[in-house]
């Protein structure tokens, strides 16, 4: 029987040999090529996503005040506590020989457990005296703490950390001032709030904390003085919408990009006599999608939970514009555990961008 299967391949006609000796030789140089394309994808990947990219941006503002001509933002998102080596080597390397007039983060920039440390190492490779504004991204959590603990700021450990580095957190409309031109960095939550109605609700539950306040326990404490602080903050959103002039430059941070719709229904709802209003916003900044995380050179992102497979670049980062609005979304810098299934970075280097505003048309 061997010998007559043996016969069999020696009396085949030459063409069916040569195709099963082909068929097995390219068989064969697959199991060699392969695992080589595999060693060289994953060493490519590595040294892509390991290099922090400076992505440059120069924005149109037509109404741009003379005095912010070429105003600087450092915008930074999504570091979802990233470390590029010791002390965040990779990103300082990033910003050599660059300058900037503020920085701004939005949001999700903390590691695991809400840990701070290479935030903090970020944080000390800018200059001391550059405004930094900070809003908190959805895996951040909430900078207010309402339970009993061991001090009486109304704030989370690594909220007082962030502002012993010198960071503001973006509750309430802030502004800078350069000559005659003013900036505004308004939380885009500011627009939205309803000062009387919330005002109120807190009014009420403070209230009732005074009147039974010798019976509060440490977590009542802890509740009340956040109260305290919500009022106050209600109270400064209210002066510094009095503050807004036409002329000024609204920079809106938002952690989640804003959608058409969304806008539309702010703008409407702002009126046109209301000078703080997204009507008149000169730039929204804004993160969260990680430049959707795992890349295909060429082709783009490859899934995006809020918008599927293979979204248009368009809607998850870079410069864009919302009913008019320039809205500009970080690629980020870090891996989200939102994208189930798809940890760390492929094909997409973590970026941090330096937008700078001019009256001038961008070349």
């Amino acid at each position: 029987m061997r010998r007559r299967e043996q016969n069999r391949y020696i009396f085949a006609p030459e063409g069916r040999r040569a195709r099963r000796e082909g068929r097995h030789g390219f068989r064969n140089a697959a199991l060699v090529f392969l695992p080589l394309l595999i060693a060289v994808l994953l060493v490519a990947n590595f040294i892509v996503s390991n290099h922090v990219r400076l992505e440059k941006v120069n924005l149109t503002v037509l109404n741009l005040p003379e005095d912010l001509e070429q105003y600087s933002i450092l915008h930074l998102s999504d570091l979802h506590g990233a470390v590029y080596g010791e002390h965040q080597k990779a990103i300082r390397t990033a910003l050599t020989g660059i300058r900037y007039s503020c920085v701004v983060m939005t949001g999700d920039m903390l590691g695991p457990d809400q840990d701070p440390g290479p935030l903090l190492d970020l944080i000390a490779l800018m200059p001391a005296e550059t405004p930094k504004y900070y809003i908190p991204g959805d895996t951040d959590g909430d900078w207010l703490d309402s339970r009993a603990h061991a001090s009486l700021s109304v704030y989370t450990p690594w909220a007082e950390k962030l502002i012993r580095a010198g960071v503001i957190l973006l509750d309430r409309p802030v502004s800078e001032t350069r000559g005659k031109g003013t900036i505004w960095f308004v939380p885009e939550e500011a627009y939205a709030l309803d000062l009387d109605r919330m005002t109120e609700v807190y009014g009420a539950q403070l209230a009732e904390m005074n009147r039974r306040a010798t019976g509060l326990t440490a977590d009542d404490a802890a509740r009340k003085r956040v109260l305290e602080y919500e009022m106050e903050r209600l109270e400064g959103i209210r002066e510094a919408r009095e503050r807004f002039a036409p002329e000024d430059m609204q920079l809106v941070l938002t952690h989640t990009p804003l959608t058409a719709d969304y806008v539309r229904d702010m703008i409407t709802w702002g009126g046109k006599e209301n000078a703080f209003s997204l009507r008149y916003a000169g730039l929204i900044l804004a993160g969260h999608y990680n430049g959707g995380q795992w890349r295909i050179p060429f082709r783009g992102a490859v899934y995006v939970p809020e918008y599927g497979w293979f979204p248009e670049d368009r809607l998850i980062r870079g410069l864009g514009y919302v009913e008019g609005i320039p809205q500009y979304i970080s690629p980020g810098m870090g891996s989200d555990p939102h994208y189930e299934n798809m940890p760390g970075r492929i094909f997409n280097p973590p970026a941090v961008t330096l937008i700078t505003l001019s009256r001038k048309a961008a070349r």
